[in-house]
């Protein structure tokens, strides 16, 4: 096991397209790091300058404090998983698995036990002597897994790796790598577009846009403490609800949206009346929202655009109270509404009017032009002086 250190790692590819700037990232020993970020974010091209299968413009990788930018992936003893699984089609299942100790010639017995222990560990040893082309998706997934783990690499990294499975299989497996990562602890670096993904598997998750980090930390402080829009709206399924509302000014500053006018939480108010008269970046999670409105709570009228029974809730689509703002691209068909989910199923009709209660006290809110998310006073008490 390594412990992994990107120090202002920047890569531009030939015609001056900047794929990563700046991006500083540490990896400790035994950890399980998640890039997730949206097409194009840079969090697969981070894995192959690790890997050393790309070679950065500018900054350092290293390994342990070692610097690596000199060494071929094959002397950085990593291992790596990808999306296509990348087996040998003419090897079985047996010879896929001992390939990559063959070439670091370990000795033979040394390698079959090792096959046998990692086959056992992932519940394929009775496919050991069959092709590639007689395994299911699952079962390409755990060899190629197996593959990576059997050599006992210093650093495991992973593009994508269920992206090809269907919704029920990509559940298992990701049960499947928390159980050998609890049991292995290899330093290991996971890339996914798929925000829930990186919640369940990640020790920590770090966010990318533009080829930047924008914040590292666990799940929980992601999803709960978000340091930027961006953040706020990428985790977090269905996504945060964003948009630009303005504040009014008075004896304490309110926020107009939809025409009423909503209290500022206590804990922003001297950040928001620096905003007054002017926009701001609203965020309410979809679970914000109550239905029926109680009588004392702020509410929000609505027309419902879309209607999703799930079983346990129901998602309620609206047009958003405001201009609005989605971290997503153009393809995202809820980029453009608001959602709230209601418990249970609820008899709410498409094209028809719908008051909600809201619970402004856990709204998000942030700067309308850079995004960041604007400080709370028990932020600024437990800065020291």
């Amino acid at each position: 096991m390594a412990r992994v250190r990107l120090d202002n790692v920047t890569k531009v590819f030939p015609g001056g397209i900047r794929v990563l700037e700046g991006v500083d990232l540490t990896v400790d020993e035994g950890e399980f790091l998640v890039l997730v970020g949206p097409s194009g974010c840079g969090k697969s091209t981070v894995l192959r300058v690790i890997a050393g299968l790309e070679e950065a413009t500018s900054g350092t990788v290293s390994f342990d404090g070692e610097v690596v930018d000199d060494l071929p992936p094959k002397e950085r003893d990593i291992a790596m998983v990808f999306q296509n699984y990348a087996l040998y089609p003419h090897l079985s299942v047996r010879d896929n698995l001992a390939f990559g100790m063959r070439l670091r010639h370990v000795p033979a017995p040394v390698r079959e036990q090792r096959v046998l222990d990692v086959a056992q560990l992932l519940d394929i040893a009775e496919l050991l002597d069959r092709k590639p082309k007689a395994l299911s998706g699952g079962q390409r997934q755990r060899v190629a897994a197996g593959r990576a783990i059997v050599r006992n690499p210093r650093v495991l990294l992973m593009d994508e790796p269920l992206s090809n499975l269907d919704a029920q299989l990509r559940v298992t497996m990701r049960a499947e790598l928390r159980r050998l990562h609890a049991e292995h602890r290899t330093t290991t670096v996971y890339v996914t577009h798929d925000q829930v993904e990186a919640m369940t598997l990640g020790d920590r998750v770090a966010v990318l846009e533009g080829g930047r980090v924008q914040q590292v930390g666990t799940p929980h402080d992601l999803y709960h403490r978000p340091v930027n829009a961006f953040v706020a709206g990428f985790i977090g399924s269905p996504s945060m609800n964003l948009a630009v509302v303005p504040v009014r000014a008075g004896a304490a500053p309110t926020m107009e949206v939809g025409g009423q006018l909503w209290p500022v939480p206590d804990t922003r108010v001297a950040s928001v009346a620096a905003l007054a008269g002017g926009p701001l970046l609203l965020g309410l999670r979809p679970d914000a929202f109550t239905w029926p409105a109680p009588d004392d709570a702020p509410a929000l009228d609505v027309t419902v655009t879309a209607v999703e029974f799930l079983g346990n809730a129901t998602l309620v689509l609206f047009e958003p109270p405001g201009e609005a703002w989605h971290p997503a691209d153009d393809s995202d068909p809820s980029a453009g509404h608001w959602t709230a989910r209601l418990d249970g199923d609820v008899p709410l009709q498409v094209g028809g009017r719908v008051t909600f209660g809201v619970d402004v006290d856990s709204a998000y809110l942030f700067e309308p032009d850079r995004g960041l998310a604007l400080p709370c006073v028990e932020a600024l008490a437990a800065v020291p002086a």
